[in-house]
């Protein structure tokens, strides 16, 4: 099921009213503890870590169907890049389960983030925009981060019901919508689960402050400034009185005066920390204000913003607007014009300070982008020479591994591709997206039973249990299916009807 735009919206600007759902007896203390606050433990009757995990995937893999997920690698891999920062600094934060946190954005106007069970956060793109600073939006990942540490949701979850993965889920989705869309909430809700959800929903000040405590501690772990949270929740709080709407962020983290005022006395005990934006930071922004709305119009904008910024900020901005306005060239298909621009933001970017003895990481962005221009271009061996260089260069790169994969394909080079993403696929075994790659350079040398077996692990990885199962059929059915093939696609058929004949037995057990 394809989450709807109406019940999309309401899901991303409730979500987190989940993660604060329970009213929590014990209020925070006057510093900051030198260890995570065990506010969270004190309610055992929470669901199991590994179910919670369950859970949060399953919502995931309606999201990542949902038009709305930014599925930009070079996004992903900023925001996670900066999420395990945070982690990282405070790893007891992952847990009894060690959480693995994955981070996401969403393209939506509305300023807002959440946390999904299972360590699964997200941010709207228009909050990454407004954020100032990269500390600012460190202290928003670090509040969602406090809430999965303190197991909010789990324990929400855990007293709503314990028995099974799919009405988990589905009831999840019920309570992410119910408080901006209550009509698309009651299709997923029954009987009186949707007023005791509304409830609870209300009792979020002491889960806010919580989280609010535990994510200064993680910004003070990893270096951050602390004051990037007072800053940006006190301006979405001004916000709120020039304008009649509330900022979805504030609607679900309700903030008052006493929350800030807390905010503001822990930050004053701890030493000040200048943090320096990383290049990586503006880049993102810009190549993020350009996928917000890659219409006409919105490009039209973008360019716009982008050239006020240079006009009035030349020192500071010059790498991330020469960056947004060769990915828009890029888009309008003005191939040299985008090169050009990618090579004075490059300049400008090795020319801006940066922390002594780092190395820059904003490198696999600029170069990203420099091999999609040379592959939109039909400039197919240049961009092999480019992929290489730069896979060689950022290993772990996922995103540039994979445009190494599609150069090769785009110069014909369909028996290399094969060999790297079999070897990738190895290397990688949850993701999806490598399948695809490796069926689509089957498909290209005429492996037909090759071909739909990569889909199906595709389909599978992603949730989608049945059309894996087809995939494997028409798999069986090709001509060049052999008896190896034959024996991989019994032994993946048998495992995928095990899982989906526990999908289905839990649903069994949830009716009764």
């Amino acid at each position: 099921m394809i989450v709807s735009s109406a019940l999309r919206s309401g899901f991303t600007r409730g979500v987190v009213a989940l993660c604060c759902a329970l009213p929590l007896a014990a209020s925070a203390p006057a510093t900051i503890a030198q260890e995570l606050p065990t506010l969270g433990d004190a309610d055992r009757e929470e669901l199991p870590p590994l179910l919670e995990r369950k859970v949060g995937e399953e919502i995931m893999h309606e999201i990542r169907r949902d038009p709305d997920y930014i599925d930009d690698a070079p996004l992903l891999e900023y925001l996670n890049r900066l999420g395990t920062t945070l982690v990282d600094a405070k790893p007891e934060v992952r847990g009894e389960a060690n959480y693995e946190f994955s981070f996401f954005a969403l393209r939506d106007p509305t300023l807002n983030a959440f946390a999904l069970p299972g360590g699964f956060i997200a941010v709207h793109s228009a909050l990454v925009l407004a954020a100032q600073s990269e500390s600012e939006l460190a202290g928003v990942l670090g509040h969602e981060i406090g809430h999965v540490a303190q197991r909010h949701i789990a324990r929400m979850l855990g007293q709503q019901r314990q028995d099974s993965v799919i009405p988990l889920a589905a009831l999840a989705l019920a309570m992410l919508a119910a408080r901006s869309s209550p009509d698309a909430a009651g299709a997923l809700m029954l009987g009186g689960q949707g007023l005791a959800i509304q409830r609870q929903l209300s009792f979020s000040r002491d889960a806010e402050r919580e989280a609010d405590r535990v994510g200064l501690q993680i910004m003070a772990s990893a270096g951050y400034d602390t004051s990037g949270m007072i800053s940006f929740f006190g301006r979405l709080q001004k916000a709120t009185r020039v304008y009649r709407d509330v900022p979805a962020f504030l609607q679900n983290h309700p903030m008052t005066t006493e929350r800030i005022a807390d905010i503001q006395a822990r930050t004053a005990s701890l030493p000040y920390k200048q943090h320096i934006d990383s290049v990586d930071f503006r880049l993102i922004r810009a190549r993020l204000r350009v996928l917000q709305d890659s219409g006409t119009q919105g490009m039209h904008d973008a360019a716009i913003f982008f050239d006020d910024q240079l006009e009035q900020n030349p020192r500071s901005e010059t790498a991330a607007s020469k960056y947004g306005l060769a990915f828009i060239a890029l888009k309008k298909g003005e191939y040299d014009s985008a090169r050009v621009l990618l090579q004075e933001a490059r300049r400008a970017a090795d020319a801006e300070p940066r922390p002594a003895n780092t190395e820059p990481s904003y490198g696999a962005i600029l170069d990203s982008l420099a091999i999609d221009i040379e592959l939109a271009a039909g400039r197919t061996a240049g961009a092999v020479k480019l992929a290489a260089a730069a896979h060689e260069k950022f290993p772990i790169s996922r995103g540039i591994a994979r445009q190494y994969a599609e150069c090769l394909m785009a110069d014909g080079r369909d028996n290399e591709a094969v060999i790297y993403l079999r070897d990738q696929a190895q290397l990688y075994r949850q993701e999806p997206q490598v399948r695809d790659l490796l069926a689509k350079a089957y498909a290209a040398e005429g492996k037909q039973a090759l071909q739909h077996l990569a889909l199906a692990e595709s389909y599978a990885l992603n949730g989608g249990l049945l059309l894996a199962l087809e995939q494997l059929s028409l798999a069986r059915k090709a001509p060049d299916a052999s008896f190896y093939d034959n024996a991989e696609i019994d032994a993946r058929e048998r495992d995928y009807k095990q899982q989906w004949n526990d999908l289905q037995e839990d649903q069994k057990k949830s009716k009764k």
